[in-house]
């Protein structure tokens, strides 16, 4: 969305984003949060609690690692792997950038930076934002923002998991333009069910979209600099 065909960041419509974003979160927390909290709530199912364990921020990690150690392995069993350096001793350094070598042009790396990123920013910001979860305004009647803090309760805004799965999301369809169209409507969907199941404001899911798209061109623009090239 804010990335260029040759992979640079474009600045103004990054601005306009992050204004809108914020303009959206405003009027949310002032206005339309509540009664959208209550109408998506009608439509809690099992399917997005399932969403909610398969597309947090910890599997996207986990997955996105595994398949770059399946990646790594493929690569070294077709070249040696080089563990030493010119004086043919062990060498950390070079180990570690066989490894990058050879895993930095996978899918997996792209999306793990993406995620990784996303998610930090994400889990920076709930601890300074500290905003109480909707479980309070249904059990009590009670909003409110209580910074800093690192109680999962108060650690509402952004969602991690819309964060994360954006973050991932739209990294592979930046990846593989062919299916844009399902890994945006899949991101959309996860973000919508975090509020159906009662984890997340409205604006939580506003503002961790926001957070994981751009974070997605961001990842993709300062890799592709670092010329990595993209494969399976």
């Amino acid at each position: 969305m804010f990335l260029t065909k040759d992979n640079k960041i474009k600045w103004k419509w990054l601005g306009y984003g992050a204004l809108i974003t914020a303009i959206l979160v405003f009027m949310g927390i002032v206005w339309f949060d509540k009664p959208l909290f209550l109408f998506l709530r009608g439509f809690d199912c099992w399917l997005f609690r399932v969403f909610g364990a398969v597309f947090s921020a910890e599997m996207w990690m986990i997955v996105s690692a595994i398949v770059l150690v399946v990646f790594y392995i493929k690569k070294a069993i077709k070249s040696k792997p080089r563990f030493r350096d010119n004086k043919n001793s062990v060498s950390i350094g070079m180990f570690l950038k066989d490894c990058w070598n050879k895993v930095r042009n996978s899918y997996a790396i792209f999306v793990l930076t993406s995620v990784v990123g996303a998610s930090l920013i994400g889990w920076i910001l709930k601890v300074f934002i500290g905003r109480a979860r909707p479980v309070f305004f249904e059990a009590l009647g009670m909003t409110g923002f209580f910074p800093p803090s690192f109680e999962w309760a108060f650690n509402s805004m952004p969602s991690g998991h819309t964060t994360a799965s954006f973050a991932g999301l739209v990294m592979l369809g930046l990846l593989a333009p062919r299916v844009k169209w399902f890994t945006w409507s899949l991101a959309i969907i996860i973000g919508l069910s975090r509020v159906c199941v009662g984890a997340h404001w409205p604006t939580d899911v506003i503002l961790g979209a926001f957070i994981g798209m751009a974070f997605a061109d961001f990842a993709k623009a300062a890799l592709k600099h670092h010329g990595a090239d993209i494969a399976k």
